[in-house]
């Protein structure tokens, strides 16, 4: 499961057939589409807390937050990424124009599916939230396997897992058993954790290194290979629901992912807002494992604070840091961020830290969920304002 090492920030090729300008490249829609839904699906759970709405149907507005977090926002996220950079890897397109948008409106389809399942017949927001991974997947693997990439192979395994174990989330909540429905999404949160592994450990170190001039700044592929293969073993006890085994190797492999980062100069990075952040994701994974291993084995952590270390603070902190990034390299533009996202990074970095927090003060659990939710949907929200024009409108440099 490696990635090649070629800068995602390539000059990317020409679409072959017309089309607007948002629909030129993956990750236009896709990271735009995100966005918006991620400034505005969590304070629509926090409605549905308050009991003002009830979205989900079978699942609940509990699970449907997880699920939407999960296959709705970070898998758009992951389509834009894959979309662009398997493009760049193979120097064949994979989606452009109408084929393009009609898959992001499958997407978009299948997040009002699921905020509607109540009014809608039971089957059919599992039809169609399910048949987006494996579109997702068939239009990533064309151009793999054209050029025989085979180093790359390993995300349309990543992609079929989560399709499947998509499918085993709605049968969960279709039978309302909870437990099943709950390790899905842990394990789905776990095929994520291993993709966001494998990518900041190759493309981390070359960032790092170009932006500050560190020459010893590298990758140890012994240690990649340990965090990688740590995880797929996390992921195998959780599907077997080994939960004290699995806090083992979640402890283990929390040290790989840490120790990986020894030689990546974090410290170097703080004058750079595109680079101190992905710094920060990729710091919240090893952090999120071990308070998983804490919690499981003495109890003295709430659960919920090493879930949302890697939902609210990795996959928070990663995505919005990534998605910065590559809209403007893939646009033609310098690799410097707009001031606004200043804030935006500093918001989705103080979200994680009050959504992990917030459980282990249950006096002011509420307030600290409230104003992690509006952290949240300003640095979602702040990306949208200033990266609009970015997605939607011609590349600057005329390519």
């Amino acid at each position: 499961m490696t990635i090649s090492t070629r800068s995602l920030l390539a000059q990317p090729r020409q679409p072959s057939t017309p089309s607007t300008p948002l629909l030129e490249k993956g990750f236009r829609p896709f990271f735009l589409l995100g966005a918006v839904f991620a400034s505005c699906a969590v304070p629509l759970w926090l409605v549905a807390l308050r009991g003002g709405i009830t979205p989900g149907g079978a699942f609940g507005p509990m699970q449907w937050h997880a699920h939407e977090m999960l296959f709705g926002f970070s898998t758009a996220i992951i389509a834009g990424f894959l979309l662009t950079a398997i493009g760049n890897w193979t120097s064949r397109e994979t989606l452009t124009g109408a084929p393009l948008g009609w898959l992001a409106v499958l997407w978009s389809l299948g997040r009002l599916a699921l905020f509607f399942a109540g009014y809608l017949p039971k089957w059919a927001p599992a039809l169609i939230d399910l048949a987006f991974l494996p579109v997702l997947a068939f239009c990533c693997a064309r151009p793999l396997f054209a050029s025989k990439n085979r180093q790359n192979y390993g995300f349309l395994g990543m992609l079929a897992l989560l399709g499947a174990v998509n499918l085993a989330a709605h049968a969960g909540a279709w039978t309302q058993n909870l437990e099943l429905l709950r390790t899905a999404h842990r394990v789905a949160l776990d095929v994520i954790a291993l993709m966001i592994v494998v990518v900041t450990g190759r493309i981390l170190p070359m960032f790092t290194r170009n932006a500050t001039r560190q020459p010893w700044v590298r990758g140890i592929p012994a240690l990649e290979s340990a965090s990688a293969v740590g995880l797929v073993a996390l992921l195998g006890l959780d599907v077997s629901a080994s939960p004290r085994a699995a806090a083992w190797v979640a402890g283990g492999t929390a040290l790989f992912v840490l120790a990986r980062m020894r030689f990546w100069a974090s410290s170097h990075t703080w004058r750079e807002p595109l680079l101190w952040i992905l710094h920060i994701g990729a710091a919240w994974v090893p952090l999120g494992l071990m308070l998983r291993a804490i919690s499981t084995l003495t109890g003295w952590l709430p659960a919920s604070s090493a879930l949302h270390a890697l939902t609210a603070g990795a996959i928070g902190c990663l995505t919005l840091g990534m998605m910065a990034r590559v809209s403007l390299g893939h646009t033609g533009r310098t690799l410097k961020a707009p001031r606004s996202m200043s804030v935006a990074f500093s918001c989705v970095v103080a979200a994680g830290v009050l959504r992990v927090a917030g459980p282990s003060l249950p006096s002011h659990y509420l307030q600290m969920l409230e104003l992690s939710a509006l952290a949240w949907s300003a640095a979602f929200g702040l990306f949208v304002v200033a990266y609009f024009d970015v997605l939607t409108t011609q590349r600057v440099d005329g390519h």
